[in-house]
């Protein structure tokens, strides 16, 4: 559900590799419905101060043990770096005093209150899933952009990690639960800006109606699930926001129809909250519910997070930082966050002519790999055609750090190092 939701905000494993998968992919099993406060980490790991990223290269996500090995393959269809590796476990999510663990937590009170209880939780679900949960399963046509090499990352030719948490919708349907909230990071190649990173976290919801429930009414199933859909989701909004004005927006998602989302108007201008619908027959059918009717929604939780506490930049929510992280406290949604860098961007130019083959996200991708969290933006700047058709692309790229001054030294080795990999990496020629 959370794909196209998001879009709106807008391994190739060796011989026994097959079992690691399908453990992984059955690590439902091990991940029964549990509170925030659970976990496989110890809580003192989970409340230091400074939080460090995992050194181990093994790591256990949903009772599955995962190799580096196993993630990061020398493979032509394997386009997970080591950055992206070094991301899985970290599950900000589950973190009660960072702001999208408070904000999780703050959508879990607004269930269990108006629900007494009724759905189950999952936020401890392996990311690693087979291409037939992330896209099949969820109607995404076999020619979507969304499937490419250029927007997922591929562990090998039928494995991912998770592009949204509707990768396990299937799955939960198929083992009988009805109400069900699913958190989890979620992986994508993307840009680099201030609004967009390649792990983030969402969160989904669904509710399944069983013919009794809507034969009383009066209404047909779809029409009976809208309503309570749109029910439901003003008073998250609420919730969360306060007593804001809200409108309804028609729009498209392939596994929901009709599909709506949800704007408020909050700080002056019209912020889209959330997308939603009522799910598509086809899904419930193949998970063995032929005749019921559901709904279900999406949300980014760095996107409402940003607003809810005034974080001007989502590298900020992966900050070690002690003025970063002492800022918010479990509970206590809608701190707003006292900015404490204000260290200046340098700027560097790359120009070069292009191929065929090459994307943004493709630059995007190496410029990570060698400057990580201190790019702060990359944008296209000026392109022209010769006469020849060759085609030059010159991009600006920004270099800040959140915690303190980079030197002139620092800034020239990466943008030397990014110019040697555009070279070697994309096949592209330096201008």
């Amino acid at each position: 559900m959370a794909t196209a939701f998001s879009f709106a905000q807008t391994t190739l494993f060796s011989k026994t590799s097959p079992s690691l998968r399908t453990a992984c992919l059955r690590s439902f099993t091990f991940c029964l419905p549990f509170s925030s406060s659970s976990t496989d980490l110890s809580s003192d790991k989970l409340h230091n101060k400074k939080w460090r990223q995992p050194v181990a290269s093994v790591l256990e996500l949903g009772g599955v043990k995962i190799a580096k090995d196993d993630v990061l393959r020398d493979d032509p269809t394997n386009n997970v770096p080591d950055t992206i590796f070094a991301k899985l476990g970290l599950q900000l999510h589950r973190r009660d005093q960072h702001p999208l663990g408070i904000l999780k937590n703050a959508i879990y009170e607004y269930f269990d209150t108006n629900y007494s209880n009724q759905f189950d939780k999952f936020d401890n679900l392996c990311p690693i899933v087979s291409v037939k949960e992330n896209f099949d399963n969820v109607l995404v046509p076999a020619d979507h952009v969304s499937r490419s090499y250029n927007d997922t990352y591929y562990i090998d030719s039928q494995t991912v990690l998770r592009c949204h948490t509707s990768a396990h919708q299937a799955e939960i349907l198929r083992r009988g639960q009805t109400h069900f909230l699913v958190t989890g990071d979620v992986y994508r190649r993307d840009s680099i800006d201030s609004t967009h990173y390649p792990v983030f976290h969402q969160m989904e919801g669904v509710r399944v109606f069983s013919p009794q429930d809507w034969e009383a009414s009066g209404t047909d199933g779809t029409s009976y699930a809208a309503g309570d859909l749109k029910k439901c989701l003003e008073g998250l909004a609420r919730h969360l926001f306060g007593s804001v004005e809200m409108r309804w927006v028609d729009t498209y998602f392939p596994f929901t129809n009709p599909s709506f989302e949800l704007e408020i108007f909050f700080q002056e201008k019209w912020l889209e909250v959330l997308g939603c619908g009522v799910t598509e027959q086809e899904i419930l059918r193949r998970s063995g519910k032929t005749d019921n009717v559901a709904w279900a929604f999406g949300l980014g939780l760095e996107r409402l997070a940003m607003v809810l506490f005034d974080i001007p930049d989502i590298r900020l929510f992966w900050s070690t930082d002690e003025r970063f992280t002492s800022q918010f406290l479990s509970g206590q949604l809608g701190i707003k966050f006292k900015p404490f860098s204000k260290y200046p961007p340098c700027y560097k130019d790359v120009s070069f002519w292009i191929n065929e083959s090459f994307t943004e996200n493709n630059l995007c991708e190496v410029v990570r790999e060698v400057a990580g969290d201190l790019a702060e933006e990359v944008q296209l700047i000026d392109n022209f055609t010769n006469k020849k058709g060759m085609t030059s692309h010159c991009y600006r790229i920004a270099y800040r750090s959140m915690e303190r001054s980079l030197t002139d030294d620092e800034i020239n080795k990466l943008q030397w190092n990014v110019r040697e990999l555009v070279q070697s990496k994309l096949n592209v020629v330096l201008r």
